[in-house]
């Protein structure tokens, strides 16, 4: 089944995909239908977020890289409104004018199991083969 993710800055070294922490955890929403994944994008960017372009996937493929990523994910199915949470995050994981910046917890892997660069590159060439 195709999915619909948010994606800042796609097809480009810089790229980054929208995640939101709920209950602790980082989730990658899916949506099921592109026109509610647009909504959810519109509304993010009235609350100031970069333009973020809907992409779609194979449910399968974003299932796996969150697995590998350690995220989580939500399915979103078609027809329900998602409002994007009220408060967001004062830093963020991802530079968006930046690809050569990352923060220092993610420059390389850690004990605790963190990508390194090269990893996150072979999943977006995995992520980008799809299209």
């Amino acid at each position: 089944m195709v999915v619909y993710v948010l994606l800042f800055n796609a097809r480009t070294d810089n790229e980054g995909i929208h995640a939101e922490t709920i209950g602790g955890e980082n989730l990658i929403l899916m949506f099921e239908h592109e026109d509610d994944a647009v909504r959810y994008a519109l509304m993010l960017e009235a609350q100031d977020f970069p333009e973020a372009t809907v992409e779609g996937f194979d449910q399968a493929e974003i299932e796996e890289f969150c697995e590998s990523a350690g995220y989580g994910c939500r399915l979103v199915p078609v027809g329900t409104l998602a409002l994007p949470p009220e408060q967001t995050l004062e830093q963020t994981t991802w530079n968006p004018d930046d690809p050569a910046v990352l923060p220092a917890d993610q420059a390389a892997p850690s004990e605790e199991g963190g990508l390194s660069q090269a990893e996150l590159d072979r999943m977006r060439r995995q992520l980008e083969n799809l299209l």
